[in-house]
């Protein structure tokens, strides 16, 4: 049996727009490079993975790549996260791989102990399984994985965590849902940042998403009651 995690990462430019009307776009970019390295750290050292591949056309993400040892390939002709999953899928199996991982690169408090539960007995029945963690309002899918990997059709997009269940049933396969706070918490918003700052403080976590936050000051220039909330 092997596992592979594949994270699509479009690029590292005009990556997490939604925070444009706070941060820079270069203060996005380095924002975002910190939350995938922190999601590279979990999963490159977690015993359960066999492999990791990363599928971007951008250069920036392929030095990344390099820089953690993973696999790299260029993103399907057709764009978008629907197909470069599902191409991603349908190469894996052609290779022999008995399950994938799909994670995005924006939840940096994924830790080894959530990549295992999610892991744990999956992929050992005679018949296709699929599991998901929903993001932490029930609306995304922060992580998908799939035995073998092509067996589902992908439903990436807003409240795709009920489209995925429904898809997984019309083929069959009853879906494995696991509740995880920290695979739960994608960044989109400010709001979203200052749950994961707080979350930082309280673990006492030193990553890069934290070393980012602290060395940048950007939490200095968030309106005082959205910095309260957190």
């Amino acid at each position: 049996m092997t596992t592979a995690v594949v994270i699509p990462i479009k690029q590292l430019e005009n990556a997490k727009q939604r925070l444009g009307s706070w941060l820079s776009a270069s203060q996005r970019a380095e924002f975002f490079q910190a939350m995938v390295e922190d999601v590279l750290e979990a999963v490159t050292t977690c015993d359960r993975i066999d492999e990791v591949l990363i599928v971007s056309n951008d250069i920036r993400v392929a030095e990344i790549a390099r820089s953690y040892s993973v696999r790299l390939i260029a993103e399907p002709a057709e764009p978008g996260l629907i197909n470069a999953v599902t191409c991603t899928g349908q190469m894996l199996r052609a290779e022999g791989v008995t399950t994938m991982m799909f994670l995005p690169g924006d939840v940096p408090l994924v830790t080894v102990e959530e990549l295992e539960v999610v892991l744990d007995g999956f992929g050992h029945q005679d018949h296709a399984e699929f599991g998901i963690v929903p993001a932490s309002d029930l609306g995304g899918s922060n992580c998908v994985v799939c035995s073998p990997p092509d067996c589902m059709a992908f439903g990436f997009g807003e409240d795709s965590f009920r489209r995925h269940l429904s898809i997984a049933r019309t083929r069959g396969i009853e879906p494995l849902v696991a509740k995880l706070p920290g695979i739960g918490l994608d960044i989109d918003t400010a709001a979203d940042v200052v749950v994961l700052a707080a979350e930082l403080l309280r673990q006492n976590l030193k990553t890069h998403t934290q070393r980012f936050i602290e060395s940048s000051g950007i939490l200095e220039n968030l309106p005082p009651e959205l910095v309260n909330r957190g």
